[in-house]
């Protein structure tokens, strides 16, 4: 038994010992081919999931129809975190006629309730802003309340010492 594994082995050594150059060219061929058809494989899956933020072609030339909407040109990064989140595939242009600049974002037309979505929260968060915008700070109070005090009266300590007998 033990003889049989030894034999084995020593076979083994042999035959890879032999190897020609034949042998490895049409080796390294084999493996180059698997990984170009592996390369192939992986890019067409890749143009079918292209998802979040893309250019306005790549997103008309999906097929599946697009919509349109301006936003602000204030909030574009709040909007496409938002929209990330949702997972909605989009397209943000921003055009440069205008003096405050216009932002257009074009969706995908199947999008529409998840845009909703988008907006709802898109517009809560700006509401939150401009109303945080109009609160007065609390470093503003607080100089406001140091000039009432400072202003206000002191109080004089009456002092009287009196001698013990």
């Amino acid at each position: 038994m033990q003889e049989d594994v030894e034999n084995k082995t020593v076979n083994l050594a042999v035959k890879s010992s032999k190897v020609t150059a034949t042998v490895l060219y049409k080796g390294l061929r084999a493996f180059i081919n698997h990984q170009k058809k592996k390369a192939l494989e992986k890019q067409r899956a890749g143009e079918e999931s292209v998802k979040g933020e893309q250019s306005v072609k790549e997103l008309i030339g999906q097929g599946q129809g697009v919509s349109s909407m301006p936003i602000g040109d204030k909030g574009v990064k709040d909007f496409k975190k938002i929209c990330k989140k949702y997972g909605v595939d989009f397209a943000i242009v921003k055009d440069k006629n205008e003096h405050p600049p216009v932002y257009t974002v074009f969706f995908k037309a199947k999008d529409a309730d998840a845009i909703a979505s988008v907006l709802k929260e898109y517009s809560a968060k700006q509401m939150k802003k401009q109303a945080k915008k109009e609160r007065p700070s609390i470093l503003e109070k607080l100089k406001k309340f140091k000039d009432i005090v400072a202003r206000t009266p002191k109080k004089e300590k009456e002092r009287r010492k009196e001698h013990e007998r």
